[in-house]
């Protein structure tokens, strides 16, 4: 038997539409990264922007000095951030020959004693192998020039999105009342009260899951260098902060900021009990932000299960980059909205019931 519902033209025009889309996105994927990243954060700031527009000051001086207050935010956080880092990377230098006898007389014996493991680093041996390398001129400064040329590239096009964010941001900012109304416009008359039912659920969960993340980032940071710095970690402002910060990032934020705790603890502590206060604070900041933190002040609206969570982080990198993984989850919570009311359209159809 054959359903009506697939007879009909405009199921598969949507569909084709929906298939164009998608290879339109594919296609144009290298490109898009700044064009959405100007966006989301259009989205955050166009509220600010609105306060200020009319009230206090026409809307193009309003958008240039909520840009510049962001511009100010980013830049005070690199320069508390990059001054200890250079510090920590010096510091980390000098503390390397200390760690490398360390191992030879502490490590080494313990895992020969546990696990009959024979393991002994030969620093001599070491700086030999590098000042071989350092002595074949040619075949290493033609190796570089061959990684700087293909790198450069790399970093040329990253510089160039970079810069387009800001650029993409203010046109979006400026025209964004006017951009919405010719959205508004373009949809049909017999789903504008459906399409505003949707849009307004994809900017409460958007709202929830930006805004609030913000406060998660703040309250994390403080936390780890709070909890760092009660572990004796000196280097625990920088670890903590970016820690906080990346927390934004699910599963890989937490990998990056234990690995560089572990990494400052293991040069910076004689014993392994230092380095087992640190694991304990980022433990502890680990249950705190998935049990109380985060759903406090983010919520559960998003409603993503964990592996669509890390497939999203994959699937958007992979599209789009270091954009895509800052972009996969507000994007994802956007869409899954939008499946929603499509699962329930499929269910209440001729489609699924099998109706005439």
């Amino acid at each position: 038997m054959k359903l009506p519902v697939l007879a009909d033209p405009r199921l598969w025009g949507w569909l084709a539409i929906a298939l164009s889309s998608g290879a339109l996105l594919y296609v144009l994927s290298p490109i898009l990264a700044p064009f959405l990243a100007g966006a989301i954060f259009a989205y955050v700031l166009n509220p600010l922007v609105g306060r200020l527009a009319g009230r206090y000051l026409p809307r193009v001086a309003a958008v240039v000095l909520v840009m510049v207050l962001a511009l100010a935010l980013v830049v005070a956080l690199a320069l508390v951030i990059v001054p200890l880092f250079v510090k920590e990377l010096r510091m980390l230098s000098e503390r390397l020959p200390a760690f490398l006898t360390w191992v030879n007389q502490e490590a080494a014996p313990w895992l020969k004693e546990r696990f009959a493991i024979d393991f002994q680093l030969d620093i001599a041996t070491v700086k030999q192998l590098a000042g071989s390398l350092l002595a074949n001129n040619q075949d290493l400064v033609a190796g570089l020039l061959g990684s700087l040329r293909i790198g450069g590239l790399a970093l040329i096009a990253f510089f160039i999105n970079v810069l387009l964010v800001p650029v993409v941001l203010f046109f979006l900012l400026r025209d964004w009342d006017s951009m919405l109304a010719r959205i508004d416009r373009l949809i049909p008359r017999h789903l504008h009260a459906r399409a505003l039912r949707i849009f307004g659920e994809i900017d409460a969960v958007l709202a929830e899951f930006l805004r609030g993340q913000m406060i998660v980032m703040l309250v994390m940071s403080v936390y780890y260098a709070a909890a760092l710095s009660a572990a004796g970690l000196e280097f625990a402002l920088p670890v903590g902060v970016i820690t906080g910060l990346l927390v934004i990032v699910p599963y890989i934020g937490a990998f990056t900021g234990i690995l560089l705790g572990t990494v400052a603890a293991v040069l910076q502590f004689d014993s392994l009990a230092g380095v087992a206060w640190v694991w304990v604070a980022f433990g502890i900041g680990q249950l705190l932000e998935g049990m109380a933190v985060t759903p406090l002040l983010v919520g559960k609206r998003i409603g993503l299960h964990p592996v669509a969570v890390i497939f999203a982080l994959l699937a958007f990198g992979q599209i789009f980059g270091f954009f895509g993984v800052l972009l996969a989850l507000p994007a994802s919570a956007a869409l899954l909205v939008t499946l929603r009311h499509l699962k329930g359209a499929y269910l209440a159809g001729s489609l699924y019931g099998g109706q005439k």
